[in-house]
């Protein structure tokens, strides 16, 4: 079973799928300009010592939070201008969700990936949208999705002309509160388009908090290694100077002042499954 020779492009001298893995590392939302460059410029200096391309990544909106009483958003303006500003100062490109077809122009006028919630990846109109942007679009796999039927949500992007997408890899649905990771799925998936391990999302439980989302962030060391060794394109991690007042995702966060070993070990982990990724026992 070999991967997609396809790659996805972000920006001229950035691409995924490549021989470089590519890091999507912010904290979960738009908290504030100044959490946003902390954790950018940290994220930035570590991917470049590692040997990661990187990609700034905060959600503008969080509309699909557990509970109507978890923090959504700073407000769309704002939380766009706090994106555009981190792009200009750390001359890196950007990476948020969207959630509604009307938000695709708008929001790509800002960023250069386009990504599409877990929840939302059967959404036609949605995925058309954000691929008529022209920009990158970045798919989850749903929680309720086999990875092979994640091939239509490419072909939907694809279909429009716009061949800059790739797919995520977050966990299925086990039981209430409980996600696992298949590591099969990234094969699969990989057939179709370049894929992406979601290191934050694959730990949370959610719902698990009543009214909001747990975690177990300790066991991300774990699947990321697996992920890694397994063979991806890149790595989504959420990150944080405090998880504990997050103002969203807190049990899931990598503490920011973890994130150079976390890194450090993950690269190791690809560069064994990159140079076998073309190894198989099928005839």
């Amino acid at each position: 079973m070999k991967k997609n020779r396809n790659q996805m492009n972000i920006r001229e001298g950035i691409s995924l799928g490549g021989d470089i893995p590519v890091l999507f590392a912010g904290p979960c939302a738009v908290e504030s300009l100044d959490i946003c460059l902390e954790v950018g410029e940290k994220a930035k200096s570590l991917a470049e010592a590692y040997g990661f391309h990187y990609v700034f990544k905060a959600s503008f909106d969080k509309a699909n939070r557990t509970s109507s009483g978890s923090f959504r958003s700073v407000g769309r303006e704002k939380a766009l201008q706090v994106l555009q500003e981190v792009g200009n100062r750390l001359k890196v490109p950007l990476l948020t969700d969207i959630h509604e077809s009307y938000q695709a122009a708008e929001v790509a006028a800002v960023v250069d990936v386009l990504q599409i919630p877990a929840f939302l990846c059967r959404q036609t109109d949605l995925l058309i949208a954000a691929a008529e942007t022209g920009k990158a679009v970045k798919i989850k796999r749903g929680q309720f999705m086999a990875p092979e039927d994640m091939r239509y949500a490419v072909d939907k992007v694809r279909e429009t002309g716009n061949q800059q997408v790739c797919l995520t890899e977050r966990g299925f649905s086990l039981g209430y509160h409980n996600l696992v990771v298949d590591m099969r799925a990234l094969p699969i998936m990989r057939q179709f388009a370049p894929v992406v391990f979601d290191v934050t999302h694959s730990v949370q439980q959610p719902g698990g908090m009543g009214g909001s989302s747990g975690g177990q962030r300790e066991f991300a060391p774990f699947l990321a290694r697996a992920a890694a060794a397994a063979g991806v394109d890149g790595f989504f991690i959420e990150t944080h100077p405090d998880p504990s007042k997050a103002l969203s995702d807190g049990p899931n966060l990598i503490p920011l002042n973890r994130l150079e070993s976390f890194l450090k070990m993950i690269k190791s982990c690809w560069e064994i499954g990159h140079a076998y990724e073309d190894y198989t026992l099928e005839n």
